[in-house]
């Protein structure tokens, strides 16, 4: 937090002082309202909101489905409530259950939550977090709804096995309350603990376990994910084309605060990190978990080539020819956003030309995004809300996979092709993406 640790250190001496002199406020009181505030921040950078509200619903009070190989799970209500949150918890019930993934009753919960990377929380973190949720959060009494995983699949103790096989050992972090200016060190403690950001950028095994923590685990570590909700999660190193390596870190500090860049803007799951968490990060927690993606580069040898730019595409669309297969498509239905040139309208409409999604062998983004559409939310430093309307009711599997290809292989972009039997595919799970800007804020969030 440095800054913002220290910014918060004197607005607790003066929120302290406030109390203080109000009759009947002690300052034990005082200092529990500061311990309170900065457990609010580390919600933030947690991002507990997103997982642990429905759509519509009370902050925190859980009932998020969230799909998994086997069925769907539902977020549980982490409200002070004493008969359906966790009013009646002690800071070691708590504590426990976020660094080893074990319940009050003893029970261990499903590796969706990600107490793997929570496991290196700092104690003055997790102590404030647990204030935050006790003191700072409003009760709500919610029955916690049961996973739709069919027994024998729905059974408890398997998971206390994978735990024992993939969970690290609880290992704190040392408190960073006395660090000042953006760090690695401080940006890796965001990135692979409190931000969690491997839950989706790291691939997994078999067992639905990360393949790398870290990366002392290897070059997985960040290298991308599975789908999030039909949305693939893309790398994080600085490897390649499809990578961040064209990204330097004020790049990336204003993709983490405004959702967009020169280089690109957020889709699908990120929107909601986003929302909920990342605008809301101190700018030099931002250029701190800028500065450790920085080091994730390749070994010596083992990076694919950067992108360049290619202006055959466009100097074709310039002289109108629409000959390639989906170029009348793109003219007619993407050009005036992202132009012939595929440069896009940077902080606008993003880049198609070099943007890290289009470099992947699978064009499932692509597909998904011109399926379902997509959407800029609206934030305290971008406050436009950009709307990208969903095609699948507009082209047919062929002109999709047309436009799609052409995207990937224009400009230099070194993507996949994709077929008509990968946009039937994707058609089978895509939605309309929702376009109410009240579905990325829950009940009560920034009141």
């Amino acid at each position: 937090m440095r800054r913002h640790v220290n910014g918060m250190k004197t607005f607790g001496a003066a929120l302290a002082g406030m109390f203080v002199a109000s009759a009947g406020v002690s300052a034990a009181q005082a200092d529990d309202a500061v311990l309170i505030a900065k457990g609010a921040y580390v919600a933030k950078l947690g991002d507990c909101v997103a997982c642990h509200t429905s759509k519509g619903g009370p902050e925190f009070a859980g009932g998020l489905p969230m799909a998994t190989p086997i069925g769907k799970i539902y977020s549980t209500n982490i409200t002070p409530d004493a008969d359906t949150g966790i009013g009646s918890w002690s800071y070691d019930d708590f504590a426990r259950l976020m660094r080893t993934g074990v319940r009050k009753d003893g029970t261990t919960v499903y590796p969706a939550m990600p107490y793997p990377s929570y496991a290196r929380l700092s104690d003055g973190d997790m102590h404030a977090l647990y204030a935050f949720m006790k003191g700072g959060v409003q009760a709500v009494h919610k029955s916690n709804k049961a996973s739709d995983i069919p027994w024998p699949l729905s059974m408890r103790w398997p998971l206390g096995v994978w735990r024992h096989m993939f969970a690290p050992s609880a290992t704190p972090a040392a408190d960073q309350s006395d660090l000042s200016g953006p760090s690695v060190a401080r940006g890796a403690y965001l990135v692979e603990g409190l931000g969690h950001c491997g839950s989706c950028h790291t691939a997994r095994g078999l067992a639905m376990q990360e393949k790398a923590l870290s990366p002392e685990d290897g070059s997985a570590y960040l290298a991308g994910g599975g789908p999030i909700d039909g949305w693939p999660a893309p790398r994080l190193r600085s490897e390649g084309a499809d990578s961040l390596g064209a990204w330097g870190v004020d790049d990336i500090v204003a993709f983490l605060k405004t959702g967009r860049n020169v280089h690109g803007s957020t889709f699908g799951a990120m929107n909601d990190v986003v929302v909920h968490s990342l605008q809301y990060t101190s700018d030099d927690d931002l250029r701190s978990i800028a500065m450790f993606l920085k080091t994730l580069t390749a070994s010596s040898g083992n990076s694919t080539a950067a992108y360049r730019y290619d202006a055959t595409e466009a100097d074709a669309l310039h002289k109108a020819d629409v000959s390639k297969p989906g170029a009348q498509v793109y003219v007619d239905r993407c050009a005036a956003c992202h132009r012939t040139d595929g440069k896009g309208y940077p902080g606008v409409f993003p880049a198609l030309a070099g943007n890290p999604v289009l470099q992947t062998a699978s064009p499932r983004a692509a597909l998904h995004i011109v399926m379902s559409g997509g959407q800029l939310p609206a934030l305290k430093k971008a406050p436009s809300r950009l709307v990208m309307g969903p095609y699948a009711d507009v082209l047919d599997d062929q002109e999709i996979a047309d436009v799609v290809t052409f995207i990937q292989t224009s400009w230099g972009n070194k993507g996949g092709p994709a077929t008509a039997k990968d946009a039937r595919d994707v058609r089978k799970t895509s939605e309309p993406l929702e376009t109410d800007s009240a579905a990325f804020t829950p009940k009560s969030q920034d009141k």
